[in-house]
This record gives structure tokens, C-alpha cells and sequence, in this order.
């Protein structure tokens, strides 16, 4: 799909994994897991979550997965603990036997699989009777305040415009994520919320992100033609709200959501 490609780190980086790295403690908080543990991390990217576990819990082992080998091997670089182990695989055919890890958790990923139902069922299958099967997704709806003001005015530009919203409808919301946990035989599903300012010091701070070709909104940016990118770029400059030092004060909200393997 337009603009679903992930391999560049930095651009990764610049545009969600600087959000990613707040939000995925505040999960790890959440979960309030004991120490000792052993974790799957779905999706790892370059490691946000999988760092965050290592940080706050005190597992035996970590082990991510992520269908990108640069972000594989970014995650490795930049996690660069003994307990934790990185690689290449698909989230709907884990290459893992059933019942090895305490926790299976997934961040920021679920909507860009293209069976989410599946990638459920795998982490359910690799986990412990009694363990936690848990993730977090954005809120494409109305909680990334980011992502609404560019899409809003992408629809502007050009009323195709694929917004986010609409394509992860099946994952971002707390209905269809129940649906998926509860279709995956996880019991106590419990689904919530956590939310983080996103702060940016200027407009470029917000901007140029999104020229960096990694993911759904910056891959419909590197399609448009040169003028009406300009045109983009000029609406959301006088869209978003600009603090006196031109600072840009949002929020991001992303649904959390757990269960227990049974």
C-alpha cells in the first residue's frame, strides 16, 4: 500500500519513533508485569517497546520481532542488551513453538499487518495458559491530533487522500480490538487509554517529517507534485496552532489492550 514501506531508521525516527519512545513505557507501566518474565515484542521496529521492557521490568528475555530487517537491525544496535534477542520475521507466522513466552505484546503495529486476526492468534499461540497477551495501537480517530490536522488537510489537496482512519478503522478503535482479543480466546480483555503530548518546536519540527517517505501520510506527501505539496505545506502551517514562540502543542492517544491466554 501507498506509503506503508519502513526501512529507513532515521526517517522512522524523525517522523513516529520519537513519539513511540514516550508512549511505550507508559504500556509497560500499564501492564504492571513482574519481574522475570519472558516477552515476545510483535512489531518491534527499532526497539522502543522492547528497550522500554528491558528499562522497567527486569525480564529473563526479550525477544522482537519486525518484518524489516534494517529496523531489526536497528533495534539490536540500539537495544544492545544480552537478555534481548532480535529478528526477521512475519507477525502472522511466528517461526516460535506454542507456549514459551509470559508476555506477548505488540506496539504501534497491529494496523499495518495485513491480518491482524492472525498476528493475534500467533501471539495467543506462543504464549504461557495464564499469561498476557497485550498491544497498542494510535487513535487514528480523533487522538492523534498529528495525524487529523494532515489528513484534514490532505482531503484539501486531493479529496482521494487515504486517510489513515479509514484504513485502520478495524484496529484503532476499542471495539474492533476487543472483537480481535476475545476472537482470539483471550479472556479478561481489558481496554484503555494513554496519551502523550507531542510538542514541536517550530513548524519545520512538524514538517519535515513527513518528507522522509516512511509510512502512510509521508508516502502520499512524496506522491503529490511539487505544488501541491507547497499547497499542503502552506495549509497546515496556517491550520495548526502556533504558540507565540512558535512552538506546536499536540496530543497523541493510542487505545491499549490486554488479555489473558487461556
Amino acid at each position: 500500500m501507498l506509503g506503508d514501506r519502513w526501512s529507513e531508521r532515521d526517517a522512522y525516527d524523525a517522523y513516529m519513533g520519537r513519539w513511540s519512545r514516550r508512549v511505550a513505557p507508559l504500556f509497560v507501566r500499564w501492564l504492571t508485569a513482574p519481574a522475570g518474565r519472558r516477552w515476545l515484542d510483535v512489531g518491534c521496529g527499532t526497539g522502543a517497546l522492547s528497550g522500554a521492557v528491558l528499562a522497567a521490568t527486569a525480564p529473563t528475555q526479550v525477544t522482537g520481532v519486525d518484518s524489516s530487517p534494517a529496523f531489526v537491525t536497528a533495534a539490536a544496535d540500539r537495544v544492545g542488551d544480552p537478555r534481548a534477542l532480535f529478528r526477521v520475521a512475519d507477525a502472522t507466522a511466528l517461526p516460535l513453538p506454542d507456549g514459551v513466552f509470559d508476555l506477548a505484546v505488540s506496539g504501534l503495529a497491529l494496523n499495518f499487518v495485513a491480518e491482524p486476526r492472525r498476528a493475534v492468534a500467533e501471539m495467543t499461540r506462543v504464549t504461557v495458559p495464564g499469561g498476557t497477551v497485550a498491544a497498542y495501537v494510535w487513535d487514528y480517530g480523533d487522538g492523534m491530533e498529528m495525524l487529523r490536522y494532515f489528513w484534514s488537510a490532505a482531503a484539501k489537496i486531493d479529496p482521494t487522500a487515504p486517510d489513515e482512519l479509514e484504513r485502520f478503522a478495524s484496529v484503532c478503535r476499542p471495539d474492533p480490538l476487543r472483537t480481535l482479543w476475545i476472537g482470539a480466546g483471550l479472556s479478561g480483555v481489558t481496554v484503555d487509554a494513554v496519551s502523550i503530548p507531542t510538542v514541536f518546536t517550530g513548524f519545520d519540527d512538524y514538517w519535515t517529517p513527513f518528507l522522509g517517505g516512511q509510512g502512510p501520510a509521508p508516502g502520499f506527501v512524496a506522491h503529490l507534485e511539487p505544488s501541491d505539496r507547497n499547497r499542503l505545506r502552506d495549509l497546515l502551517r496556517s491550520r495548526l496552532p502556533a504558540t507565540p514562540d512558535g512552538s506546536i502543542r499536540l496530543t497523541a492517544r493510542a487505545w491499549t489492550i490486554r488479555g489473558t491466554a487461556t
